[in-house]
């Protein structure tokens, strides 16, 4: 009873099981395959650092681009977006002096309202959101090389940076391992890795006995225990590795942060519940007296704000505002967004396996560069990794 049970449960979260398999098994080849050819440590802990650092736009868009798509829409604007934010906030820190505590609500503000300039095309006058953006991303591509006129603008005080190049400093004082053989390990990143992995079980008993109260079968306890215990371990393992390096990184922070949320907010939520609604049957949820046109306004505020985050971040860390910034984005978060389990048709999707997609896509881009692959091969394996799991997911809603 208790295999059957097992199988059940394994078959009606393929794909999210999978996408988390799928993670590992990446992981895993890159490792050997690193090791073998180059003799380098692949899960060191500067590279799980240079992860983070590299690949935390893409989440950050990712989230906000999977309301928008269980809405039931597009933006392929979020690249353009992203380079003409942070040229905003290049020109307001540099040119005009402002301190970050003003840029950073500022370009965020700017970012929003960007947002709602595209949503409410696509809202209220029921223009399709492809072509919406589509229009977007051509104007705010052209309005960023206007701003810059063609020439970088940097650089950018440490404040400004420490978002994007910054770690969380170790208020506990780094402990002196010199007399055990070991070098120094930033106590704070251990501690908190730590709590988060308790934190972590904790939430998944606290929803196991939620959903018993509610008369839902949970998921079979061997593997809520099995997934558990992986996940903890890759999270100390990642801890550890962080604090042999220099800690947290304050974009990892800001991630956890934003995940957290994300997840709540569609989850546990009635907007969030409402966005689901309306991305599955649009008429149905009018008819239910939810107003989808504010629904989807807003997820274009919201993806607008995000966009700009990313792009500060992005500019932060090339200490630069570059014309070029954010060619190619809109691929990788979409790409992210539909590996992660997401639908083409709306109405279904969770943020952790958007998180999962994005670091599947961070890990392929760092794995294949540090083994010297081409730019033209790695888009051909990262479009062929897509159309696979979009391919998948097709298969398993017919079966």
């Amino acid at each position: 009873m208790a295999d059957k049970a097992l199988r059940s449960h394994l078959g009606g979260h393929l794909r999210e099981n999978g996408m988390l398999v799928a993670l590992v098994g990446i992981v895993f080849f890159f490792t050997v395959i690193v090791r073998a050819i180059l003799d380098v440590d692949f899960l060191s802990a500067q590279n799980i650092t240079n992860l983070f650092l590299q690949n935390s736009y893409v989440i950050i868009m990712a989230l906000g681009m999977l309301l928008i798509i269980v809405a039931g829409h597009i933006d392929l604007s979020v690249g353009s977006v992203a380079a003409f934010t942070g040229a905003i906030a290049a020109w307001l820190t540099v040119n005009i002096g402002l301190p970050v505590w003003v840029v950073i609500p500022a370009t965020l503000l700017a970012g929003a309202v960007i947002g709602g300039a595209l949503g409410y095309w696509v809202a209220f006058w029921r223009i399709p959101s492809f072509i919406v953006t589509l229009a977007g991303m051509l104007v705010f591509r052209g309005l960023t090389l206007w701003m810059l006129g063609g020439q970088n603008i940097g650089p950018f005080p440490r404040s400004f940076q420490a978002m994007a190049n910054g770690f969380v400093p170790d208020i506990f004082g780094d402990w002196d391992q010199a007399m055990l053989g070991m070098e120094r390990l930033n106590s704070t990143a251990i501690l908190v890795v730590f709590l988060a992995a308790l934190l972590l079980i904790w939430l998944g008993l606290r929803a196991r006995a939620r959903d018993a109260e509610f008369g839902i079968t949970p998921e079979p306890i061997a593997l809520f225990w099995a997934r558990n215990v992986i996940v903890s371990a890759a999270l100390l393992f990642v801890g550890w590795k962080l604090a042999q390096f220099r800690g947290l990184p304050n974009v990892l922070v800001v991630l956890v942060a934003l995940t957290l949320l994300y997840a709540f907010i569609t989850e546990n939520t009635v907007m969030g519940r409402r966005i689901y609604a309306t991305g599955g049957n649009e008429k149905a949820a009018k008819l239910s007296g939810i107003g989808t046109q504010r629904l989807v306004f807003w997820c274009f505020v919201n993806m607008g704000a995000l966009a700009a985050l990313a792009g500060m971040i992005v500019t932060a860390r090339l200490n630069s505002a570059t014309p070029k910034a954010g060619t190619g984005f809109e691929l990788d978060v979409i790409a992210a967004v539909f590996i992660g389990g997401a639908s083409m048709a709306g109405g279904s999707g969770k943020i952790i396996g958007v998180v999962i997609g994005a670091l599947i896509m961070g890990v392929m881009n760092n794995g294949m560069s540090i083994l010297g692959i081409g730019i033209d091969y790695q888009q051909v394996i990262k479009g062929l990794v897509l159309l696979a799991a979009v391919a998948f997911d097709v298969y398993n809603k017919n079966k």
